[in-house]
């Protein structure tokens, strides 16, 4: 990511991770959403808010419930 360390982004845990050490952290950042995992903090994805859209209601619809190797 330029220019800003992810360190300085405000950070929330995703409500489903509960009190669980491994949880999805989330941030804003102009016109994108960041995701990262609590146990690789360095490793972030960077998505539109439309792409993040369309992959949750993929995720909803099951689209990814099948491995590749079924």
């Amino acid at each position: 990511m330029k220019g800003r360390s992810v360190s300085t982004y405000q950070w929330r845990k995703s409500s489903y991770s509960a009190n669980s050490s491994n949880c999805v952290n989330v941030a804003a950042r102009d016109r994108a959403v960041l995701l990262r995992e609590s146990d690789d903090p360095d490793v972030v994805l960077t998505l539109a808010p439309p792409a993040l859209r369309a992959f949750i209601r993929a995720v909803r619809a099951g689209e990814f419930d099948r491995t590749l190797n079924e």
